[in-house]
């Protein structure tokens, strides 16, 4: 049966011709490359408190090609807990996947990188997180979710103002 003239346009249109591969987004593996947690007022840091300790958390997306369509993206994590200005807990987590990636135009590929991959793997670092602070003695560390393009954005944001600052 001969194709369609409108499924060729539908294929054309998600970036598949007759001349290419499909586009795919394939994970290949997940790993913990560093998981470091540290309770250093314990045991005295884990009593009961009178209000929630105040909690900075940091996010941070990196990839980096690995050859032909693989690339390692890297999601790190980082929470510090802190009541009365003394360190309730640290805990740092370098999550990473390596992802194979194909058919898609190149223009396509830093967000792929750095929303899409790190939104496959955040659920995952999320658990971790939660884990690791749950097993520390501490109530689970529920990260919210996070909005990668908007990181996205911010992030090629920052750097076109370093790159006008370093021409003047």
């Amino acid at each position: 049966m001969a194709e369609q003239p409108e499924e060729k346009d539908e294929a054309k249109q998600a970036g598949n011709s007759d001349n290419t591969v499909p586009a795919n987004l394939n994970v290949l593996t997940q790993y913990i490359k560093d998981l470091s947690f540290e309770s250093p007022g314990a045991p005295q840091s884990l009593r009961a408190r009178d209000k929630a300790p105040s909690i900075n958390i940091n996010v941070n997306v990196n990839a980096n090609p690995l050859g032909g369509t693989d690339y390692d993206v890297l999601l790190t994590l980082t929470a510090r807990a802190e009541a009365d200005k003394t360190v309730l807990f640290n805990v740092e987590l370098v999550y990473g996947g390596v992802f194979r990636i194909q058919g898609f135009p190149q223009e396509h590929m830093l967000p792929l990188l750095f929303i899409e991959c790190p939104r496959l793997l955040f659920p995952f670092a999320r658990q971790i997180v939660a884990d690791a602070t749950r097993n520390g003695g501490f109530p689970p560390l529920m990260i919210d979710p996070i909005d990668f393009a908007r990181m996205f954005q911010q992030r090629l944001a920052e750097e076109e103002a370093r790159r006008k600052v370093q021409v003047s």
